[in-house]
């Protein structure tokens, strides 16, 4: 009985221990460099969580890490590989900022509303493009998902270059790349006195029914089986390839969201810097960090997602405070991730060889009852 709750406990502490394991090399990395890892990873959290407006800015470096990865857990229960977040970020953030400029006199509700409905469109005709290559034609969604990155992201240059240049910006002839300022009626609703806005609460709302979705519904339920075993869900009779590319339309619908939410909760306007990483500040890849971290589970992701949002929030505290390169940030969470998705394997190969060995016991003793 002992063996069996370590067994379901042991699970659960895998992040826990990766992210501790993670710090103590991260600490010996510091040490290198001549910093005293006590003071660095003081300064860290300090800087996540000194204050109400560091906690607040952690939570809303969190939020699009949050609607990513709950992108990403939908697509690998699905059975594939979403590593377009980036681009489907991009992509939402873009219709979401064509809407709100295209009708700025109309109700600030109805704005919000419609902004954030073409967002997830948009994202979700992004990630299903890669879906139907996947379906139809076998094309590998990881190649197909990172292509459509640069395919995003110079779409947005162009546009914000070009058509959905600022009009002020062309009158003054400095030529900013960024949009205009969006209407202030469609900013989403500050929850406190600090930069957190109404689009956190939205993305926890939806890691819960995301969670419903996939394990309380028929179709959450078809889309686990296809990922699980595909042959078992073709003699079942289930629409492999309709799942696959509704796995990654989800992904990319919530993703999109996520870059709406980003644009009507915090920046106000479209910008760029020539990459998507100037405006999504590499949430579209740290997403998938917190989805792994979080074990693949909408739950689970929420507080991976929380974590990463410290980590990134508190990185620039550290790297004022003790001059170390912000990178250390991004090797740490490269860490947890090898560690967690490392402790994960090597926890599932235990169970495997468990079972088996269970099951040749069981037929040598039923062999040794037949004789």
């Amino acid at each position: 009985m002992n063996q069996r709750k370590m067994g379901d406990l042991l699970p659960r502490l895998i992040p826990i221990l990766a992210v501790l394991l993670a710090l103590l090399v991260g600490a010996v990395m510091l040490a290198l460099l001549g910093t005293n890892p006590w003071e660095a990873y003081r300064a860290l959290f300090i800087g996540a969580f000194g204050s109400t407006n560091a906690l607040a800015d952690t939570i809303v470096k969190a939020t699009p890490l949050l609607f990513v990865g709950l992108g990403i857990c939908i697509a690998f229960r699905g059975g594939v590989l979403n590593i377009g977040g980036e681009g489907q970020l991009v992509t939402g953030a873009i219709a979401a900022t064509a809407v709100a400029l295209a009708v700025p006199t109309w109700p600030g509700w109805i704005i919000v509303l419609m902004s954030l409905s073409a967002g997830m469109l948009a994202g979700a005709i992004w990630g299903g493009i890669a879906g139907l290559l996947k379906a139809h034609l076998n094309v590998n969604e990881i190649l197909s998902t990172i292509m459509l990155n640069y395919i995003a992201v110079f779409g947005m240059n162009y546009l914000l270059r070009g058509p959905m240049m600022d009009p002020l910006q062309i009158k003054l002839g400095s030529f900013t790349p960024q949009t205009a300022r969006l209407p202030r009626s469609v900013d989403l609703p500050r929850l406190i006195p600090t930069r957190l806005h109404l689009g956190a609460a939205i993305a926890v709302v939806l890691a819960f029914a995301v969670y419903v979705l996939l394990w309380r519904t028929t179709i959450g339920f078809r889309i686990r089986t296809v990922g699980k075993n595909l042959r078992a869900a073709l003699a079942a009779g289930i629409n492999t390839k309709r799942y696959m590319v509704l796995s990654l339309l989800l992904a990319g619908a919530f993703a999109g969201l996520g870059g709406a939410v980003e644009v009507l909760g915090l920046h106000h306007r479209m910008f760029t810097d020539g990459s998507a990483f100037g405006f999504t500040g590499s949430a579209g890849f740290n997403g998938i960090v917190a989805a792994l971290f979080g074990q693949l589970h909408p739950i689970g992701t929420i507080p991976a997602a929380f974590l990463l949002g410290a980590l990134l929030t508190g990185a620039n505290k550290m790297q004022r405070v003790m001059q170390v390169p912000s990178a250390l940030i991004g090797a740490l969470s490269g860490l947890i991730v090898l560690l967690v998705v490392g402790s994960e394997i090597f926890h599932r190969r235990q169970i495997r060889r468990a079972d088996k060995r269970n099951s040749e016991l069981e037929d040598a003793v039923d062999a040794k009852e037949d004789s």
